[in-house]
């Protein structure tokens, strides 16, 4: 019998033999490991794409270079998320300066998830976009409530800033956002829209699909009448079952998989 990490071994229990689940992979180089997060990044986008999170020109996602940690690949400016490449994705350093493409990047992509990766050596990757629900969520200024149980993955554990003041053009407002995300696995930027992060891209992403979902969520039940929320204690053991990082990017394979059969040139 095979015991499986916790988060996943509370859902299966111990695999017989020769039974397995994918778990996430390991590398031999560098170069492996770089292609694979920029196909886990053009995969991602098409992900945004898919659930109708473009918003014009907005929204961003990034993951660091596996051999230049303080550079991250991010797509590039005003290229649809659904039709994004491995190939088209750009590399740039902390400093905004451009290592590998031949478009632009964001400025406010570069403002915000530049200080997020500086402030945060344990987030590989990030995540942002206008979503519909969640831009609409940020208007209240609130926290998601633990009224769910998908919601419960960021019971006390995503933070709120609170002073918007137009597009992201300043490093001292993307310091401001960092801060306000802390150690959390999610910030809600009240007037914008939601941000997310996670050791993998899959895991970025799927905590900003599921957090989309659960604003949505909040905002029918509240539009219904009071939503009766989880108690503490039983939504802090839930968060323990679905909020780890291995959680996180384990729940995002079925998506991975979907994507990837239907859109096999992402990795062109």
């Amino acid at each position: 019998m095979k015991t499986l990490p916790p988060a996943l071994a509370a859902a299966v229990g111990p695999l017989p033999e020769g039974v397995t689940l994918p778990l996430p992979p390991t590398f031999d180089t560098v170069e492996e490991e770089r292609r694979y997060r920029k196909e886990q990044l053009a995969a991602g986008f098409r992900l945004f794409g898919r659930f109708g999170f473009s918003e014009g020109v907005a929204g961003h996602i990034t993951v660091r270079d596996p051999e230049n940690p303080e550079a991250f690949w991010v797509n590039p400016f005003g290229m649809s998320f659904s039709q994004i490449k491995a190939s088209d994705l750009i590399l740039v350093d902390q400093d905004g300066t451009l290592l590998s493409g031949n478009r632009p990047v964001n400025r406010a992509a570069f403002v915000i998830h530049s200080r997020v990766h500086a402030a945060r050596p344990d987030a590989v990757a990030a995540a942002h976009a206008h979503s519909l629900h969640g831009k609409a969520f940020s208007s209240l200024g609130i926290p998601l409530d633990p009224i769910t149980q998908d919601a419960c993955a960021f019971f006390e554990d995503h933070g709120i800033y609170d002073d918007y003041r137009g597009v992201v053009n300043e490093l001292d407002e993307g310091e401001r956002v960092a801060k306000a995300l802390g150690d959390h696995k999610a910030v809600i930027l009240k007037n914008h829209g939601l941000l997310t992060v996670g050791h993998s891209v899959a895991e970025a992403v799927w905590w900003f699909i599921t957090m989309e979902r659960s604003c949505q969520a909040q905002l029918l039940a509240m539009a219904a009448g009071t939503p009766q929320l989880i108690d503490r204690e039983t939504a802090l053991i839930t968060r323990g079952q679905v909020g780890t990082h291995l959680a996180g990017w384990f729940q995002a394979r079925p998506l991975w998989d979907q994507i990837t059969a239907s859109d096999p040139d992402l990795f062109d």
